[in-house]
């Protein structure tokens, strides 16, 4: 299941490590909860008997650079790595990458409305917020949207057009553009999806990871839209529908603001 060039770049790390009893013999777990990547856990004996060397590959889902920019998104994770916001990039091939393996559960969707997790998740957005990444400093949420428009309306249906609106979108947005742009003033670097799987809990670094959407934007939009995922749960049959009843009341989102 793994592409050979991923097979070469994780024997030539194994080489490396002299613990490992056996750089070929490696065990592939897929990993569970990611939504647009295919996700493996690889390990190695090691000397040790029972220790194991462990890191991460990530295979790209296909047809998803409809939504992102690829290559916008490893110069992201590499520059965010080397500031101690997730992960080591160990290598990279055409259809993926190999990360470091950070020992630590990702959130469920209950976790984001306990209040010490939701304290952590404010002070790391913060963080993530007052990131100088290199490159432009221009908001590109108005951009996307039209992006994703243009995309949807092409591999819809005139009949979906219709029933979904399609036609008259790209006229909200450019309302909600005018009229947001003056009170949103203050641009940082956003997540852009900060939703419960994207989030590790580590005792230690407390991790964010998957930054395909990540870019400068409104910091109010990137918070708001984390209390949108609230409402969200991705492991049911209907993950496209959002409970609003799971919305955070104005007391959490207070509780939030101050931790932030």
């Amino acid at each position: 299941c793994l592409p050979d060039e991923a097979k070469v770049i994780l024997k030539s790390l194994a080489s490396k490590w002299k613990n490992v009893l056996d750089p070929n013999a490696l065990e592939v777990i897929p990993l569970k909860g990611a939504m647009t990547n295919e996700v493996f856990q690889i390990k190695w004996q090691t000397i040790e008997g029972e220790m194991s060397r462990k890191v991460l590959v990530r295979i790209y889902g296909e047809g998803t650079n409809i939504f992102f920019d690829r290559a916008n998104e490893i110069r992201t994770f590499e520059f965010i790595s080397k500031n101690g916001q997730g992960p080591r990039l160990l290598g990279r091939f055409a259809q993926g990458r190999v990360e470091e393996f950070i020992r630590a559960r990702t959130l469920s969707a209950p976790d984001l409305r306990d209040p010490t997790i939701s304290a952590l998740i404010a002070s790391k957005m913060k963080e993530f917020h007052d990131l100088e990444m290199p490159g432009s400093k221009n908001v590109y949420l108005w951009d996307r949207l039209r992006n994703w428009l243009s995309e949807a309306r092409r591999l819809s249906s005139p009949e979906e057009v219709e029933t979904f609106r399609l036609d008259i979108m790209d006229k909200e947005i450019s309302l909600l553009e005018k009229e947001l742009s003056v009170s949103l003033k203050r641009i940082g670097f956003c997540h852009n999806d900060l939703q419960y799987g994207n989030i590790m809990l580590d005792e230690v670094t407390n991790s964010v990871t998957d930054y395909e959407y990540a870019s400068y934007n409104p910091i109010a939009y990137d918070i708001a839209n984390h209390f949108t995922e609230m409402a969200a749960n991705y492991h049911t049959e209907t993950p496209h529908v959002l409970d609003f009843s799971k919305y955070p009341g104005m007391e959490s989102e207070q509780f939030m603001f101050e931790k932030y």
